[in-house]
């Protein structure tokens, strides 16, 4: 009687074991196979815009966001022409339909039009149809007051993501951000404002300044900060020029560079 008992123990005692070791051997799997699963259901590798270019000549690009009021705008304009300088426009779909002289006068000066989106919306929290929509708006407008075709897109707010990006690539546009901002927009003054640019850590060969054609203090800053440019070497030219329009890829800080 207590040998039967005790072989009926012994048996439960193995059951128990091999279903330990059952249950050890699945949780060991998964945690085994568990990256690859992450590996092949991994996001796809991030896109990134032109903040600025790797080029040996000694050039920068000047750039405005237009997106509210344009009081400034023929003042600017006057400005660059002193100094012979031209310089990129990012016009915003609403500002072309309410200010149709000033991008006529911006485009007679000769500097470039850019597009800044049709109604300034968050691109990240669009679709990829809706982010066409908002970049195509701008450009079929522009064509029709102007008669030119526009490739230079600027996100509104600087943001953007793969979608975004696909966006704009789609409709034959180079999404542009820049590597310089002169936080003209926190009218922190006309010496910061100039400092800022100067004296900046990200500033050389191939760098895109960001400005604001409406920002309060930019009109009494940009002749300085020009003057300043040529001072240290840099030649001063609209973004469609300075770009790499083929055989080139984006390194990890987003600047365009060629391929070798």
């Amino acid at each position: 009687m207590q040998r039967t008992l005790l072989r009926t123990v012994l048996r439960r005692k193995k059951a128990l074991l091999k279903a330990f070791l059952a249950l050890g051997l699945v949780v060991i799997t998964g945690v085994i196979t568990a990256p690859r699963a992450v590996t092949v259901f991994s996001a796809a590798k991030r896109k990134l815009p032109i903040y600025c270019v790797e080029t040996d000549k000694p050039q920068v690009a000047i750039s405005f966001d237009a997106a509210w009021g344009a009081d400034d705008t023929e003042l600017l304009i006057g400005i660059l022409e002193e100094k012979n300088v031209k310089a990129t426009f990012f016009l915003c779909g609403y500002w072309v339909n309410k200010y149709q002289t000033e991008v006529k006068a911006l485009y007679a000066a000769g500097h470039d039009i850019g597009n800044h989106g049709d109604t300034h919306a968050h691109g990240a929290q669009l679709d990829l149809a809706q982010n066409q929509r908002e970049i195509q708006g701008v450009h079929d407008k522009i064509k029709e007051l102007l008669g030119i075709e526009m490739d230079l897109f600027r996100p509104p707010f600087g943001e953007y993501n793969n979608v975004v990006l696909e966006a704009a690539e789609s409709l034959g546009y180079y999404t542009i951000q820049w590597d310089i901002d002169s936080l003209d927009w926190k009218n922190y003054g006309v010496e910061h404002e100039v400092n800022q640019v100067l004296n900046h850590k990200h500033l050389g060969n191939g760098s895109i300044i960001l400005f604001h054609n409406d920002a309060d203090h930019t009109p009494a800053a940009l002749p300085q900060i020009i003057d300043g440019l040529r001072q240290k070497g840099f030649e001063i030219v609209p973004i469609s020029e300075l770009i790499i329009r083929e055989a080139f890829y984006m390194d990890h800080e987003g600047r365009q560079k060629p391929n070798r």
